[in-house]
């Protein structure tokens, strides 16, 4: 069952490690089937290394097992809540990449200071409250604090990107920490320094979604 996106799923998981924006065992990327709604998702506390696609745990939206001899994430819970909550998002990503959970531990939103951050996040990546591990709790502050960004600080744990597939949520993560190692070293020198204007942060947003990347059917 699903056996093609088993294997994105596996595949984005291991880039994580990649990439570096997770250590050992933590972090995890899931994927929502458009058509059979069914959710694809890395087991929990396995290595990226050794992770097959075979390995990968399919659930359905009340978090029922449908295929896998493995444990899911010990974050499925929340992963669930967020795409029972919101039906464009189909791809999450979770990571503690170092200098965006720096900003997490902090409880600090992160502005847009760029206008490459202004593309993904508009005006800013917000972090939520405290959040308890394994149940919904997590979910909910990714919904009640989200809005119209593509990412969201988890306060004192980490970081939460999405997207409507598992390239725009995993390059969410990529440019988040990216975002967060900028913003710490400009406010280092600078404290005070001042985000984008709304203004340019509206242009960015109407820019990139109109006008960056190929068309669909352009590509390959």
């Amino acid at each position: 069952m699903l056996e093609i996106w088993k294997q994105l799923v596996c595949d984005a998981n291991k880039a994580l490690k990649d990439l570096q924006l997770v250590k050992w065992t933590s972090g995890n990327v899931s994927y929502r089937d458009y058509e059979s709604n069914k959710v694809v998702i890395k087991p929990s506390g396995v290595h990226f290394d050794v992770l097959k696609p075979e390995d990968m745990v399919i659930v359905d939206l009340d978090g029922n097992v449908v295929e896998g001899r493995l444990k899911p994430s010990v974050d499925t819970a929340s992963h669930l809540y967020v795409y029972r909550h919101r039906d464009d998002i189909h791809s999450i990503v979770h990571t503690h990449s170092p200098f965006a959970t720096s900003f997490a531990i902090r409880g600090m939103d992160i502005p847009s200071y760029t206008t490459t951050a202004a593309n993904l996040f508009n005006d800013r990546v917000p972090c939520s409250d405290f959040a308890a591990i394994g149940e919904e709790d997590i979910g909910k502050q990714i919904i009640d604090h989200i809005s119209d960004s593509s990412a969201v600080l988890l306060r004192n744990h980490g970081v939460f990107t999405v997207g409507k597939d598992i390239e725009h949520a995993l390059k969410a993560a990529v440019i988040l920490e990216e975002t967060a190692e900028y913003a710490h070293y400009a406010t280092l020198h600078e404290p005070d320094l001042q985000p984008l204007s709304k203004e340019v942060i509206r242009q960015c947003s109407y820019f990139y979604k109109t006008a960056y990347g190929q068309k669909e059917e352009n590509k390959l």
